[in-house]
Formats: structure tokens, C-alpha cells, sequence
């Protein structure tokens, strides 16, 4: 039985989304996870367009609606990654670091606490 292109296209999507849902447990590090993330969505947005074309081949007529709506998403996960870098950097200007790790408490040594 050899694979047909759908099959291929399936079986990457499906890689992009084992990709991505790793980075985004494993990796971190922020803006390592907003790439991860992406990475997840690109492999969602593959997934949908294989399902919408396996269905054009099975005689079903095309739909132009699923092709918009894949469109409109990759257009909001661009405005969202760039929202995610944008608070990411501003959190960098503000504090000096990209994490949202609290600091480390002093022990109350030379603040004057007991005076």
C-alpha cells in the first residue's frame, strides 16, 4: 500500500503538534515557548486543511469556508505571537528579566526590621 500525499500531509501535521506540545512543556525559557506554540498552531492549521481536502477527494464539493478560516487563524496567530514578543519585551525593559519567577526573599538582614 503505498501513501497517498494526504496521508504524508497528515503525518507531518501530526509531527508539528508532537513537536510543538514538547517545546511547550519542556523548553523554559519564554520566547522558546511562543515559537513552540506557533509551531503547534502551524501543525493545526495543517491538520485542518488535510481534513478539508480528504473530503474534496471523496467526491464532497470544496469548501471555501474551511480555506478562509485557515487563513483568518494563521492572521490572528501572527497578531498573537507579536502581542506575546511585545509583552515579553516590555517585561524585559521593566524588570530586567523574562520571567515572571519572583525574587528571591532576604533574610531580613540589615533592613532594620527588629529596630
Amino acid at each position: 500500500m503505498t501513501p497517498t500525499i494526504t496521508t504524508l500531509y497528515g503525518l507531518l501535521a501530526a509531527a508539528l503538534v508532537g513537536v510543538g506540545l514538547y517545546g511547550l512543556v519542556v523548553q523554559p525559557h519564554p520566547l522558546r515557548k511562543i515559537l513552540a506554540f506557533n509551531v503547534l498552531g502551524g501543525g493545526l492549521f495543517l491538520v485542518f486543511g488535510v481534513v478539508t481536502q480528504r473530503g474534496a477527494t471523496a467526491g464532497f464539493p470544496a469548501d471555501p469556508v474551511a480555506q478562509a478560516f485557515v487563513i483568518i487563524a494563521i492572521v490572528v496567530a501572527l497578531a498573537g505571537t507579536a502581542l506575546a514578543v511585545a509583552i515579553m519585551l516590555r517585561l524585559f525593559a521593566e524588570t530586567g528579566r523574562v520571567t515572571l519567577r519572583p525574587e528571591p526573599k532576604d533574610s531580613g538582614k540589615g533592613k532594620g526590621a527588629d529596630s
